[in-house]
């Protein structure tokens, strides 16, 4: 007789010496029945709940060839814990010759064979819904303890002996730096290409992308909840930022949802996600309407739109005009850019970040390596263990180079070039979208607007915020129009105005 040996073990027990034992124990029981083994088919890590096993469909497969009489297999649950896939998979075997054998399980061919195959496939099925529920049962406990229960863990953070998670000293700051640059304007683009030029890795060690920053802007681990499933618990987790700078990030995110549309359209709204309803806290989106066959451009808080809230209108060009202006003036004051340009340069003269962050990417890499090392000495070798060492070798050189850059090169900021970068904010063509676009997103953190006309304007370099009145705005302003600064036109139309909407 010939035959094949089939062999797995499932993600509940996954030790490599499992399936040498069971390769022993076959091999042993191919010899004392006179079988040729010709084939020997692993799926390592792969569980028998289901027929998805890549070795599996190819010995199925390949049984259409009828070059073997039998499928060796250790014990029953080895070929499957389900007894639907079983009987599918052993009728198709029979209807080419071959049958299904275990080496520890001694099962006659007979009549009573059937019933204990069938006791044998069933008890197995059972153990393996038994130990889901167990398994699913203990990590809700976990979970109700904020512990650890798998997954990627996310970039600054650790899991310490007890399976609680805790700040990363190394790639906190990191984070932090992310959150807070996506939140005062910069671009995800901007962000991705920044983080893989300086050698920095997501929490899975993958280079970093749109998809991954994205995930990580709207994961509410960072404000310090915990959640598995149903279970969300706040506090349950260290917060690394703010419930302020992870809201704005949530703003950016949507409201950049749109950004195609926005592209498309003929006049852009700057301070969505910026301007806010000082009486309901909502966000103002923008609107027009038309009045003596002009259109009127303004924002609107969300809330009014639903008729909640009666704050009224504020015109487009002079809210926007009056919160450039204040940020303008605000880098052109001395005694203001003194102050930021000495806050900047103690912290680009803080130890370097990167260091720390680059040498743990490192160790990992070493440690890999001797763990690959250690099993070629051991005998286990192919052309993907090969192929993986190069690449870890390869990846361990890039990282110490970027050690050594980090270690002899200095601030890349000089009180100078601060001063010219501020400078190129105060002489830019407000003429240009773009221009006023940067502006907003680098400068303005948010804008309150009340319903007795006071702004209050934060702006992302000054602790003091700017309390103003429209009033006061459309005093000083050059706007000529015949209509007031606040309140809306009767009659409004549809514009393709690339406004958040609720």
């Amino acid at each position: 007789m010939t035959g094949v040996i089939y062999a797995r073990y499932s993600s509940d027990n996954q030790r490599e010496e499992s399936i040498e034992g069971q390769l022993r124990e076959n091999r042993a029981f191919a010899e004392k029945n006179g079988i040729d083994i010709i084939e020997t088919y692993i799926d390592r890590a792969y569980s028998a709940k289901t027929d998805n096993r890549p070795e599996f469909q190819r010995m199925i497969r390949e049984s259409a060839k009828k070059k073997y009489d039998v499928v060796i297999v250790w014990k029953l649950d080895r070929f499957s814990r389900n007894r639907y896939d079983s009987a599918k998979y052993k009728a198709i075997l029979k209807k080419n010759n071959i049958r299904v054998v275990s080496a520890t399980e001694a099962i006659s061919q007979g009549a009573e064979g059937i019933i204990l195959e069938s006791v044998l496939e069933g008890m197995a099925e059972y153990y393996s819904a038994d130990l889901a529920e167990k398994v699913l049962r203990g990590m809700t406990e976990n979970a109700l303890k904020c512990k650890y229960n798998g997954s990627t863990v996310p970039l600054g953070y650790r899991i310490d002996a007890d399976g609680h998670y805790q700040l990363d000293p190394v790639t906190a700051p990191i984070a932090r730096e992310i959150f807070t640059r996506y939140a005062q304007g910069e671009t995800s683009t901007e962000i991705v290409e920044d983080m893989n030029a300086r050698g920095l890795r997501t929490g899975r060690g993958v280079l970093f992308n749109k998809n991954t920053l994205r995930n990580m802007l709207n994961n509410s681990n960072y404000i310090g909840v915990y959640h598995y499933k149903d279970v969300v618990i706040p506090g349950g987790v260290p917060a690394i930022i703010s419930e302020d700078i992870f809201e704005r990030c949530k703003g950016k995110l949507v409201s950049n949802k749109r950004t195609a549309a926005r592209n498309k359209a003929r006049e852009r709204y700057i301070l969505t996600t910026k301007l806010f309803c000082g009486e309901c806290k909502s966000m103002m989106v923008g609107e027009c309407g038309v009045k003596k066959e002009r259109t009127y451009r303004y924002y609107k808080c969300a809330s009014a739109k639903r008729h909640e809230c009666d704050l009224k209108p504020v015109r487009k060009d002079l809210i926007e005009d009056f919160v450039i202006g204040k940020a303008i003036s605000s880098i052109s004051d001395k005694e203001t850019v003194d102050a930021l340009i000495t806050h900047i340069m103690a912290a680009v003269n803080e130890e370097n970040v990167m260091i720390p962050v680059l040498e743990k990417q490192l160790a990992d890499v070493q440690k890999s390596i001797e763990n690959i090392v250690r099993a070629m000495e051991e005998g286990v070798y192919s052309r993907s263990t090969k192929a993986k060492l190069e690449e870890l070798e390869r990846q361990e050189d890039e990282l110490k180079e970027k050690i050594q850059y980090e270690q002899h090169s200095g601030p890349g900021l000089t009180e100078d070039k601060i001063r010219f970068i501020l400078d190129k904010y105060v002489h830019m063509d407000l003429k240009v979208q773009k221009n006023r676009e940067r502006i907003v997103d680098g400068l303005v953190g948010s804008v309150l607007l009340f319903d007795d006309g006071k702004v209050i304007v934060t702006l992302n370099f000054r602790d003091e915020p700017i309390v103003s009145t429209l009033d006061e705005i459309i005093a000083v302003s050059n706007i000529r129009s015949d209509i007031q600064g606040v309140g809306s036109p009767q009659r409004k139309r549809r514009c393709n105005a690339p406004a958040f909407s609720l």
